[in-house]
């Protein structure tokens, strides 16, 4: 007679519980292989998530959709680039729209991630309706993607655009013009004049310009892109 594992006696969704508590999205999809029990474990495990990061995994569109897709309950979607880390490309982008979870997210970083364009980030932003904290730092976006943003994101609260030399001081007004609770975003390395900093103050006085020391005059004398 065959004897049944210990582990195979769990109610489901005491084998959820212990399949959240494994982080490496290789081992869940071993897991999940094992049988039907457990197939169903991993997938109840996932959907209880409220949090995922991609960062450092080398993950590629299809491996990041099929495990978004599974996270009904998400908050916080990290898919930032690494060196061996997400490979997301506007495809993904497009993908990974399409799941649930994303109409009901609160943060978004699409750090370093050099594969994606503004078509993929409009396709993404347009669901992204609850979102309050969005890192597109790093990235090649343009103004075009900061008017989707400012059209889908009425609750956007921060926002990060490190690097982004391609973002115009048109893209930074109408953001700012249209997102009023925006507090706070990062500009670092914007090929923009200092007006235009100026401008976004007069729009919103509370806005917390970073990094810090953004508006004194000595420092941005130093700044080549000025």
């Amino acid at each position: 007679m065959e004897v049944e594992a210990l582990i195979d006696r769990l109610p489901i969704d005491l084998l959820a519980h212990i399949f959240t508590l494994i982080t490496c999205f290789k081992d869940l999809a071993q897991a999940s292989s094992v049988c039907k029990k457990w197939r169903q474990g991993v997938k109840e495990s996932m959907a209880r998530k409220d949090k995922l990061s991609f960062s450092g995994w080398k993950m590629d569109d299809d491996s990041t959709t099929r495990v978004v897709r599974l996270a009904y309950n998400l908050k916080e979607l990290d898919i930032s680039r690494s060196r061996w880390g997400c490979q997301i490309t506007d495809h993904g982008l497009y993908q990974l729209s399409t799941a649930k979870c994303i109409s009901n997210l609160s943060s978004i970083s699409l750090w370093g991630s050099t594969g994606i364009t503004d078509t993929g980030v409009i396709q993404l932003i347009s669901r992204a309706t609850s979102l309050q904290h969005l890192n597109i730092g790093g990235t090649f976006i343009t103004d075009i993607s900061l008017f989707a943003v400012a059209d889908s994101c009425q609750e956007l609260k921060t926002i990060v655009l490190w690097g982004c030399r391609h973002v115009s001081e048109e893209g930074l007004l109408v953001l700012v013009n249209k997102c009023r609770k925006l507090g706070s975003i990062n500009v670092w390395g914007l090929r923009v004049p200092l007006d235009c900093f100026v401008g976004l103050l007069t729009i919103s006085p509370a806005l917390q310009i970073q990094p810090k020391g953004m508006l004194d005059i000595e420092k941005l004398s130093m700044w080549p892109f000025f």
